[in-house]
Order: C-alpha cells, then sequence, then structure tokens
C-alpha cells in the first residue's frame, strides 16, 4: 500500500543502537527506527539507488491487459492473502494510487491520527486498505478497470515527476527508515504494484511479471530491509551473511556486521556465517506474509549457522 503516516506524526531519534544484550536474538523493539550508520573501521560503499519510475507505466499496462482477459469466475477466486479475492486486489490496486497521488503529489493528508506505535501504523493502514477494496469492490469490473486507466497514469506521472534524491513525504518504514529519498519511497510504492499484481496471477495461474525486468527491482527493494530486520540479532563484528535468490530473477545480497549494526555491502566483508538460498518463486511470498513458514523452509536451504540464516523468514516488507 503507498500510505506512510507523514514524519511529524512519529518519532525521530536521529541515532540508535539496539541492545544485543549478549543474546542471538532479542526483543524487538516497538517503535519504527532508523537504522544506524556503520562503525566498520573499512569504508562501507553504500549500495547503488534503485530507480523504478521508468518501469510503472509497462507494469500497470500488463494489469490491464490482466484485468481485461478475466473471465467472470476469475474475479472470485482466491488469493494467497487471505482475505482477499481477486476483485478485492483489484480494488486495492484502484485505491492507493489515488490516496497516494493525492497525498505526496497533492499533499492532501484526509486525516492525521496519532501514532505511537507500530501496531498503531498498521492498524490505520489495514483500515484505510479495507476501506477502499469495499468501496471500489462494488463497481463492476468495466468500470474497474476503467478508472484503473486513469489511477495507473496519474500514478506513473507523478513518481516520474520526482527528484529521486529529494526527501520523501514519508520514509520506508518496514525499512526503519523515518526518512527515506523519493527512489526509495518510489521502489516501495513499486514492490506493492508487483507483487498484488502477481497475487492475481498466482491466483488465476497466468504467468507474466515474473521477469528479471520487472523482478528484480522488487527483490533488491526488498532485501533493503535486511539491517532492520535483523536489528536485534548479534554477531561478531567483521562478519557478514549471505542471502541468494536463485533464478534468472535473483542475485545475492551482503549482510556485514559493524560494531553496532548491520549493514549490507555490495562485496562480503570479513569471515561468512551463513549462506541462505531462497527460489525466486518463494522469495516475494516470503517477504509479503503470502506463505506460511513451514512451506518455506521446506524450500529454503542454509549452510553455516542455521538459527542467523532462518532469520530471514522473518522480516516483512509490508505493513501489516
Amino acid at each position: 500500500m503507498p500510505f506512510h503516516l507523514p514524519r511529524e506524526h512519529r518519532p525521530c531519534p536521529e541515532n540508535f543502537c539496539h541492545p544485543a544484550g549478549g543474546l542471538l536474538f532479542t526483543l524487538a523493539d516497538v517503535s519504527i527506527l532508523p537504522v544506524p550508520g556503520s562503525s566498520m573501521k573499512t569504508a562501507i560503499k553504500p549500495l547503488p539507488p534503485i530507480l523504478t519510475a521508468h518501469l510503472f507505466s509497462k507494469l500497470d499496462g500488463l494489469l490491464l491487459d490482466l484485468l481485461r482477459s478475466l473471465a467472470p469466475e476469475d474475479w472470485e477466486k482466491q488469493t494467497v492473502s487471505p482475505k482477499w479475492k481477486v476483485k478485492d486486489i483489484a480494488a486495492h490496486l484502484l485505491d492507493t494510487p489515488l490516496r497516494g497521488v493525492a497525498i505526496g503529489r497533492d499533499g492532501y493528508v484526509a486525516e492525521s491520527p496519532g501514532i505511537n506505535l507500530p501496531a498503531d501504523l498498521a492498524a490505520y493502514i489495514n483500515r484505510l486498505n479495507q476501506e477502499g477494496v469495499t468501496v471500489y469492490g462494488r463497481l463492476s469490473p468495466a468500470v474497474l478497470i476503467a478508472l484503473m486507466e486513469v489511477a495507473t497514469k496519474l500514478l506513473a506521472e507523478y513518481h516520474a515527476s520526482r527528484d529521486p534524491y529529494a526527501l520523501a513525504p514519508y520514509g520506508v518504514s518496514w525499512a526503519g527508515e523515518e526518512k527515506s529519498a523519493n527512489w526509495f519511497d518510489t521502489a516501495r510504492e513499486f514492490t506493492e504494484r508487483w507483487h498484488h499484481q502477481q497475487q492475481i496471477r498466482l491466483a488465476i495461474e497466468k504467468p507474466g511479471i515474473m521477469t528479471r525486468e520487472l523482478y528484480y527491482p522488487v527483490l533488491d527493494c526488498f532485501l533493503r530491509a535486511l539491517p532492520f530486520a535483523f536489528r536485534s540479532v548479534s554477531a561478531k563484528p567483521g562478519t557478514h551473511l549471505q542471502i541468494n535468490v536463485s533464478g534468472e530473477c535473483g542475485g545475492s545480497w551482503y549482510l556485514s556486521r559493524a560494531e553496532q549494526a548491520w549493514q549490507i555491502t555490495e562485496e562480503p566483508l570479513g569471515d561468512k556465517l551463513s549462506e541462505t538460498t531462497i527460489p525466486q518463486e518463494i522469495a516475494w511470498r516470503i517477504f509479503t506474509k503470502g506463505i506460511d513458514r513451514e512451506s518455506a523452509l521446506s524450500q529454503v536451504k542454509v549452510t553455516g549457522h542455521v538459527a542467523l540464516g532462518l532469520h530471514i523468514l522473518e522480516m516483512v516488507t509490508i505493513v501489516a
């Protein structure tokens, strides 16, 4: 979903180090906090930005083609999202760009409730999402598709107009950021458009967007959440974890441990503690709560420290 609460409604500490307490796993903090900077002696080169604004028209063009191809019974098929059928997700994909453009382009926020805990944010977002599904789910498929043509055009124009390196109106909360650059917020929105369309395609058994051009940026964006997901995990500084997504759309990411924090690095730094390999077919489902843990475990391979390697199964890259 494309809406995060504006920064002024959330705490924004400048420096934060989650205590490890001498344990491998500690209780996750209740606040959405930024990932601290590295204290490694070796300078860490940041990963390059993920530029996705130019891909919106293609991705949503495929969505429109998909919706136009649906048979009447397809709209009522269940998706991997337990509460949503195909038409519910289509309604959500209509609602979110309209809200996103109103907020991001026009600065229009209809309400700003107090948000003190991550659970508050999740409850607020889930309420907005359900309201949108209820309203737009009342439309006929033909009307929904016609409005989707307008909404997706507005969304693509908005993201194309943004300075990718300027500050976004809100941070990517599931990556632990209180402040995010526009490119990250745009990439986050792209992951939303991609994974919800993929939920529809999975439900009706129609492939089409599991391509490197469209899927790799989604994976790259999701995996930028690794330092935040591992913030309560302790390891010896100067070591790293390797995460692979197998398949032609995947790649390898390295999570390196500095003195007090984890950081994603372009190359492995120090000793490898574990290596986790996830098939590309289920990677997106793991990070969006679209597969149960036991089903994922049977397909994920870990070498080295198993508990460290499997902690990635706890990473969630949606607000839910």
